[in-house]
């Protein structure tokens, strides 16, 4: 979230609508324009508490997409590190293998998958590395019973990182369909219309300004919010990064680095084939 845009959004649609109240205002009635001030702000009260319990839903709904998203993320990368200690358990030749493609896999995920899914260009289907990954397993041929358990062990991670990427990945797209936006934007309108009814010319322009800029603030900091949650890629403050992916890309630097393997793996450091 770009707090300079949204701030900015904000304080401009707030002084539009305040400039809209105080012209409003001047030819205003005194007592504003309900004859029945009570019946009024009893209407003004069931639209905005109706507005605000649809608001609540859907403020719920974005951030389990949220956090789907995130824990996903996070999923993902634990399971690619238990991955790489569950290849030790193969012969060298097998573990090197998928030692160099899981780290490019990794790679690749904190560095093009990222960027094409916050730009949503990203398109459904395995990342090229994990179709790499699925053919190097069609050669394996556990004998030891220590192999043959690694080998179903490696089977249950595979299906853990695809269900985490599934997640991190759907997470990422949004849940918000465009209708429930238009709705959202109608109801604001129509609360902002209906507020601008209360025009009063007894009343100063500060409480008049107030009255309409607090209720114009909140609603458009709420649906900024709902934007925020529904793409948590874009760029800004809070925003999803591949944080858990370039963390677990340290660990297994440091672990390869200890059990001394160094064979370089088959792609860049963006995980891409060279």
């Amino acid at each position: 979230m770009n707090l300079v845009v949204v701030f900015g959004t904000t304080i401009a649609v707030v002084g539009l609508s305040i400039a809209a109240m105080l012209l409003v205002r001047r030819r205003a009635p005194e007592g504003s324009y309900f004859t029945d001030g009570d019946r009024a702000s009893g209407v003004f009260g069931v639209l905005a508490s109706g507005f605000a319990i649809l608001l609540g839903f859907i403020v719920f709904l974005a951030f389990t997409s949220y956090d789907q998203s995130r824990q996903g993320a996070e999923t993902e990368a634990l399971t690619v590190a238990q991955q790489i200690e569950t290849a030790q358990h193969f012969d060298a030749a097998l573990a090197t293998e998928l030692t160099g493609e899981l780290v490019c896999y990794a790679r690749s995920v904190a560095g093009p998958e990222w960027d094409q899914l916050a730009d949503g260009e990203l398109q459904e289907g395995a990342n090229p590395w994990g179709a790499e990954l699925f053919d190097t397993m069609q050669t394996a041929d556990p004998q030891s019973p220590v192999e043959q358990a690694a080998f179903g062990k490696w089977l249950d991670q595979t299906s853990d990182r695809e269900s985490a990427r599934q997640d991190r990945i759907h997470g990422a797209v949004g849940v918000i369909p465009t209708p429930l936006w238009v709705v959202l934007i109608v109801i604001s309108v129509i609360i902002f219309v209906y507020v601008l009814f209360f025009a009063d010319r007894g009343e100063g322009a500060v409480t008049q300004a107030m009255l309409m800029g607090s209720v114009v603030a909140v609603i458009v900091l709420l649906l900024q919010l709902i934007q925020f949650l529904d793409d948590p890629l874009q760029p800004g403050v809070g925003a999803l990064r591949p944080v858990a992916m370039e963390r677990t890309l340290e660990i297994i630097d440091q672990e390869l680095a200890i059990t001394g393997q160094d064979s370089p793996p088959p792609c860049d450091e963006r995980g891409m084939r060279p």
